[in-house]
């Protein structure tokens, strides 16, 4: 018997009950994975570096453009940017990788059911051990959710 066969669940329903942080997370990727964002992004970097031509040409100093204090704002604030963006940027991807060996886990455990039942139709004890071996060497994972992570 398959694992979707004994538990009910199907690997495609490894994600259905996600909790705010896991949508949040999906979202936040879904929106920064496109070309505007990106384009915002690069926006206000440009608009960051007029806004400092500019401070220099009011002021008439040139190393207002170069100051430690105007270089330290575009620096901080790129860097809580990147470290949030990072967080669930991660928080997506494990669980797309998740739901990638939940399906891989399917897969080997229906055909290894498959050589059962080839050895049991053909008296071929040879298959059955080979359905062991396929057991062993794909090492089904255990499927682990995001329920006991706490990831709700």
């Amino acid at each position: 018997m398959s694992e979707h066969e004994r538990t009910g669940v199907m690997p495609s329903h490894e994600s259905e009950h996600l909790g705010f942080f896991d949508r949040f997370a999906t979202a936040t990727a879904g929106l920064v994975s496109r070309a505007p964002f990106f384009a915002i992004a690069v926006g206000l970097v440009l608009a960051w570096i007029l806004e400092g031509v500019v401070v220099a040409v009011v002021t008439g100093d040139p190393g207002t453009f170069v100051a430690d204090t105007y270089q330290l704002q575009i620096n901080t604030l790129t860097t809580i940017i990147t470290f949030l963006l990072v967080a669930l940027l991660q928080n997506t991807q494990t669980r797309a990788d998740k739901a990638t060996q939940a399906k891989l886990n399917a897969i080997a455990d229906a055909l290894a059911d498959l050589m059962n039942e080839l050895a049991e139709d053909r008296g071929r004890e040879d298959l059955r051990g080979d359905a062991h071996e396929l057991t062993q060497a794909v090492g089904l994972e255990e499927i682990v959710s995001a329920d006991d992570h706490g990831g709700r």
